[in-house]
């Protein structure tokens, strides 16, 4: 977690707040990366203006939205802020809402909290975890169950999880690969892959920083449990860049929201509701390729 705990100061975590909407939500997550020096008050207006312009799409879970905008000069530095509700919000997400946790993300490229993210996505996938982290008294409580037990995660309830997960679901033969010459299968797109060809899945969001990298973090979980990890690849971007890379790719996974702004691609486009659910990105991944 020490990448994460980086990123989020304890000045940066403000817990029980009171807001009138989601405007005010996002205006507090924002205050907080210009308190902490990450941003200036801009970055703020531009993570309020991308649910203007692309819609909720941000909130990645029950509850909980992922603010954050494109890198630009507003960003001074990585950094991310913490805001829990003290009554929930509407942001209009039609599965997710409402809205009790802000984290606020304030990145100055696209990879340079990768490892946060995914530690993020991991803890808020645990609901054991989650629950302590609303439980939380102050901020150092917070901060102390983002760093677990002796400032690392205790993977052995994870392991457990993992285990019981895998005997309840039924076991994945890897995607059928075949030596002869001339001999092809067909994708999810149904285009013909290659003997031992890699597949590559996109996951889209409107920045290409945030929410995708959550959605990537929990379909490589699943594709680790599934044993299919060295088959296929996935790579997180933005709605323009997926446009240009949608011929290299088997299938999309994004937001409802993201969903209709793509449009037809020419690549079936997978709607996840939960980014960090491991069960709803089985599903999908049974469904693209029909096991």
């Amino acid at each position: 977690m020490a990448a994460l705990n980086d990123l989020l100061p304890k000045a940066a975590v403000r817990l029980d707040v009171r807001v009138a909407d989601w405007q005010e939500a996002i205006r507090a997550a924002g205050g907080l990366l210009v308190e902490t020096g990450a941003t200036t008050d801009d970055y703020t207006a531009e993570m309020i203006r991308n649910v203007e312009e692309n819609g909720p799409y941000l909130v990645i879970a029950p509850g909980f939205a992922f603010a954050h905008a494109r890198p630009s000069p507003a960003v001074l530095r990585t950094g991310m802020s913490w805001v829990r509700l003290e009554q929930p919000v509407e942001f209009g997400h039609e599965s997710n809402d409402p809205v009790h946790l802000v984290v606020g993300l304030a990145a100055e490229d696209s990879g340079a909290h990768t490892a946060a993210m995914a530690a993020l996505a991991q803890l808020l996938a645990d609901p054991a975890t989650g629950q302590a982290l609303q439980d939380a008294t102050d901020a150092e409580a917070l901060l102390a169950v983002l760093a677990g037990p002796d400032g690392e995660r205790d993977d052995r309830s994870q392991e457990k999880a993992a285990r019981e997960q895998a005997v309840r679901e039924p076991a994945v033969r890897e995607p059928a690969v075949r030596e002869e010459a001339g001999d092809e299968r067909r994708a999810g797109n149904g285009q013909p892959v290659p003997a031992k060809a890699v597949h590559k899945i996109l996951t889209v969001c409107g920045n290409g920083v945030g929410t995708s990298l959550f959605l990537k973090n929990t379909l490589e979980q699943v594709l680790d449990r599934w044993g299919w990890s060295r088959h296929v690849t996935v790579e997180a971007t933005d709605t323009i860049s997926a446009k240009g890379k949608a011929s290299e790719a088997v299938a999309i996974l994004t937001s409802r929201e993201i969903a209709r702004t793509l449009g037809e691609i020419g690549v079936p486009v997978k709607v996840v509701e939960d980014f960090t659910s491991g069960p709803e990105v089985d599903r999908i991944l049974r469904d693209t390729y029909e096991v």
